[in-house]
């Protein structure tokens, strides 16, 4: 079995903020070996009805590939990719340490693995697993199971198709070659004052503004990430 561990102590270790659609990443602040991710968060909706549904994101891993200049600059090395650790998310136990206070708006923390599969990035949020943010460093255990039934596959908007879409989620955990994420899932962002047409149509948060207290508000730190694998390699 090989473990991942990352305690963020000599830097952020390939962990990234992704901005949005155009600023691709931002640097996580390492402060007493911990991530430290701050909101206001980015409201994505490249995932907005029919898709799977709006999300929140706090922080991202990149588990495969080359890493861009933007996120090697930001996000130091990737520890994950040059130590060579699986792809294979199947079964694989997260044990994720992390402090925090959160205003949810009815959202929660919660994994999300992506894969690309016949040409298309598949994400799935592990909603049946939230993980628990308190005030003071608690510490919750996951598991990667490959039951779709514990998970929502966030699939893509109307406009997204030719790069997100459902894909078998037992493929997509056995390679999960784009990256992990934290998310705030689901968020209900909410118009700020009257829009024309249908708000799944247009960008929330780009489009038309939305009410902050719609979605979720505060910071999460992280101090610590294990990963046990336990899929073949």
């Amino acid at each position: 079995m090989k473990r991942y561990v990352e305690d963020f102590g000599e830097g952020p270790g390939g962990w990234i903020k992704v901005v949005d659609n155009w600023s691709v990443a931002a640097a996580l602040p390492v402060h007493d070996s911990a991530i430290w991710c701050y909101g206001p968060w980015w409201v994505d909706y490249n995932h907005a009805p029919p898709g799977g549904g709006y999300l929140q994101l706090l922080m991202c891993l990149n588990t495969a590939g080359g890493v861009g200049e933007v996120a090697r600059e930001v996000g130091g090395t990737n520890r994950f990719i040059t130590g060579q650790y699986p792809t294979n998310f199947t079964n694989a136990e997260l044990t994720i340490r992390l402090r925090g206070e959160l205003e949810t708006a009815g959202a929660h923390v919660s994994l999300l693995v992506q894969g690309v599969y016949e040409g298309v990035c598949s994400g799935w949020v592990l909603t049946s697993q939230p993980i628990a943010v308190h005030k003071e460093y608690t510490e919750t255990k996951i598991i990667a199971t490959p039951d779709p039934k514990q998970w929502k596959c966030l699939d893509a908007r109307h406009d997204r198709r030719e790069t997100y879409g459902t894909r078998p989620l037992e493929r997509i955990l056995a390679n999960v070659n784009t990256n992990i994420y934290l998310v705030l899932f689901p968020a209900n962002p909410r118009p700020m004052g009257p829009i024309k047409g249908d708000p799944h149509l247009l960008r929330a948060g780009r489009d038309y503004p939305v009410w902050p207290s719609s979605i979720a508000q505060g910071y999460v730190a992280v101090d610590r990430v294990q990963i046990d694998f336990k899929g073949a390699e």
